[in-house]
């Protein structure tokens, strides 16, 4: 790669900012000039804002006018391939480029001068007089030769207290210095012991480290059953890119998840990564976007988002649960990260593994046409053996109308409970009860601002908008007829289910995991600690707990409702619930003693139920992709959402008419425009919303003829429009 160009002071150059102009901005290189890519200050109008140096300037704005870049940040230059990964993710979204700038420069502070923090490393000086809190000081810097650690750091390694570490310090035994908070994080060691592999693991290992001291682009689908070991093989994957002196990336799909994923990082690595998420601190997030940046950060564990920090040599990037629908951003900028990893790996001569026990259709089918390699593993660790699988015929259960736990699995439950053993009761609603009707009028309670029924919080004593987060009291009134004393829930979510438990098992501990009943990722970690620790017995959750989560004495998993999600528009439901079963079941029985899962089902001849229980996944996958196939679905097909949304529901339907009878874009690549249509939910947030969908070959330019198909639509006052490139939901 030639080396980046300087602009002399004067220059024009051209700076991209993530206001929202579309279009690159000329200014003069200030004073000492300034490198292609660099970030700099720049005055817009009577603000000062962030932006990028593009390229030279274009120089067609009258000379006179031209502002002067007011400042360059001291932070290392937006490198080429970064450069050409907003553009190439914004050409393919059709997201403009100035909110592609937006996602890689969230860093909070980058125009604040470096603050200073104290550090301690090894002195000149020896004690008179040694004990032995004194000796596991120096014993901890003499190890490390000459690193610096802060005062927490080192009273935690050496397992003493800081007034120790101050005490060294006056004797000179130890040397205090003032340094830059955001600091490098410490070297992690690619050569320290994993933990013992498998056969299996290690045939699994041997593509992932070739792929990577080849220094080449690969996407690698790594499938492997629910506790086979998949982390340890990319461990290994991420150990080698360290050793070629490269940065590796490991996305997650839930925060709540980091905690023990931390763990076995510090334990394999002697060292902890950068963390990039919602739940770190603002400090944090800065040293980490400005270590990235220089080199200082050998591997990131973050969220999607992480995708588009600035990384010097990116080596790897490993999509941990790549099918889970959290890694598509649903507002602002559309994207699915595990598609921009891909992206972004191949403009980086990176490696990609894409790793999951139920991988996404889209990604199964690349690995089956050739497009990806794949590898699998058919075991789990150790001595643990894949859960019995079991369906609970609810036709023929004798269950009152107002309880939902079976007298089978009530049964399967007491067992367990004698036994010491923990279980699980999986539900995928949130809340109390997702309806609140009137027994006199028959009126359910639904939001102000949106089309949706508001969902009962019975811990919190309110009603909730899973749509827009509208809350209000719960009515003792109907708002509809006003008669009191006739509101009712329907239908079950986690805390009713809560509460029918503890009525049928007073004596039990139990825990309720549900995003909402959290107020941080702190405490939800705590939790799950918790529960891994053994200190539940029963545990109810939502689709939290299908994600990663290890809990050694868990036996016994049942699925409350298993026919939830099979039925509906979504041309993914069946994917989608086979995937969250699988990977609910596999919480069950991964230590020595085997697990049963459970599913309660008034469909148990179901194809997706039958294909649950025989464990039939390849069968499963063919089956979905030949009726994909048939219909031009993705991944056969082309796929693009566009909403029209307007304070008044006329308008945005006129808009979208208007589209639809222009559709000639569209048909000449052999597309179709379907709509418009009244979206499922019509109404968010006060807005009305009318759905448009195109259909295209594969092989169509679909961006292209989605431009050209948009391009010269005014928008009206209060209208905005909303393009979504391959939708993963359709609400």
């Amino acid at each position: 790669m030639t080396s980046p160009e300087f602009f002399e002071e004067a220059t024009l150059v051209g700076v991209l900012t993530a206001e929202p102009l579309d279009r690159v901005l000329d200014y003069k290189a200030p004073e000492g000039g300034c490198w292609l890519g660099a970030y700099v200050i720049v005055p817009l109008g009577p603000r000062q804002v962030i932006g990028v140096v593009w390229g030279p300037g274009r120089g067609d704005w009258d000379p006179a006018k031209i502002r002067a870049v007011a400042k360059v940040l001291d932070v290392a230059p937006m490198r080429a391939e970064m450069r050409a990964f907003l553009t190439r993710a914004g050409d393919y979204t059709l997201t403009p480029l100035s909110a592609m700038l937006r996602l890689a420069t969230r860093a909070p502070g980058l125009a604040d001068p470096p603050s200073m923090r104290k550090l301690y490393r090894l002195g000149m000086e020896m004690p008179d007089r040694m004990t032995d809190a004194r000796t596991r000081v120096l014993a901890v810097l003499e190890e490390y030769g000459g690193v610096a650690f802060t005062q927490s750091e080192l009273a935690e390694m050496a397992g003493t207290s800081g007034s120790v570490i101050k005490g060294l310090v006056k004797l000179g035994a130890v040397e205090e210095v003032d340094t830059p908070r955001d600091a490098p994080y410490l070297p992690l060691d690619p050569e320290r012991p994993g933990k013992p592999l498998t056969p299996d693991q290690t045939a699994a290992v041997a593509p992932l480290v070739a792929g990577i001291r080849a220094g080449d682009y690969g996407t690698t689908l790594l499938k492997g059953v629910t506790g086979s070991g998949k982390t340890e093989v990319y461990l290994e994957a991420v150990a080698e890119c360290l050793r070629q002196g490269r940065q590796a990336l490991v996305l997650l799909p839930e925060i709540a998840l980091t905690s023990e994923f931390l763990t076995r990082v510090k334990a394999r690595f002697g060292a902890d990564p950068a963390e990039w998420h919602s739940g770190v601190t603002m400090t944090e997030r800065r040293r980490c976007w400005r270590m990235v940046g220089q080199g200082a950060a050998g591997l990131v564990v973050g969220a999607r988002s992480a995708l588009y920090l600035p990384f010097r040599d990116l080596g790897l990037i490993v999509v941990d649960e790549e099918h889970d629908t959290s890694y598509k951003q649903e507002d602002g900028a559309l994207y699915n990260a595990r598609d921009m990893a891909v992206l972004r790996a191949s403009l980086n001569g990176a490696q990609v593994v894409l790793a999951s026990a139920t991988p996404s259709l889209e990604s199964w089918w690349n690995a089956e046409s050739g497009k990806y390699a794949r590898v699998d593993l058919a075991d789990r660790f150790g001595a643990a053996v894949m859960p019995d699988m079991r369906a609970i015929d609810m036709r023929a259960e004798d269950l009152p109308g107002n309880r939902w736990v079976s007298p089978s699995l009530q049964a399967e439950v007491r067992a367990r409970l004698e036994r010491g053993e923990q279980s699980l009761l999986f539900l995928n609603r949130r809340g109390y009860a997702p309806v609140t009707i009137c027994r006199a009028c028959g009126e359910q309670v639904g939001c102000d601002h949106c089309d949706a029924r508001m969902v009962e919080h019975r811990f919190q004593n309110r009603l909730m908008c899973h749509q827009c987060g509208e809350t209000k009291p719960m009515p003792e009134t109907c708002p509809s007829c006003e008669v009191a004393g006739k509101m009712s829930a329907v239908g079950p979510g986690v805390e009713r289910l809560a509460e029918e438990v503890e009525a049928l098992f007073p004596e039990v501990r139990m825990a309720v995991l549900s995003s909402d009943l959290f107020g941080s990722a702190r405490a939800l970690k705590a939790k799950i600690v918790e529960i891994a620790g053994g200190e539940t017995d029963i545990i109810i959750g939502t689709q939290l707990v299908a994600k990663g989560h290890n809990f050694p004495r868990l036996t016994l998993v049942g699925v409350i409702d298993a026919d939830l999600g099979l039925q509906g528009s979504d041309l993914r439901a069946a994917e989608r619930s086979f995937q969250l079963m699988r990977q609910v079941a596999g919480r069950a029985g991964r230590a020595e003693v085997p697990g049963v899962a459970v599913m309660q089902t008034f469909q148990p001849e179901h194809p997706v139920i039958r294909a649950i229980l025989a464990g039939d996944e390849e069968g499963f996958w063919r089956a979905e992709a030949d009726e994909r196939r048939a219909t031009g679905m993705p991944p056969f097909g082309r796929l693009a959402g566009i909403v029209v949304s307007a304070p008044e529901a006329a308008a945005a339907f006129d808009l979208a008419t208007h589209l639809a009878r222009a559709d000639a874009p569209i048909t000449a690549i052999g597309g179709t425009v379907y709509g418009p249509a009244p979206a499922p939910i019509a109404r968010i947030r006060g807005r009305h919303r009318v759905r448009l969908l195109v259909k295209a070959p594969r092989a169509a330019p679909i961006q292209g003829a989605l431009r050209q198909w948009l391009g010269g639509l005014k928008l009206p006052g209060g209208l905005r429009l909303s393009v979504d490139i391959d939708p993963q939901s359709f609400y």
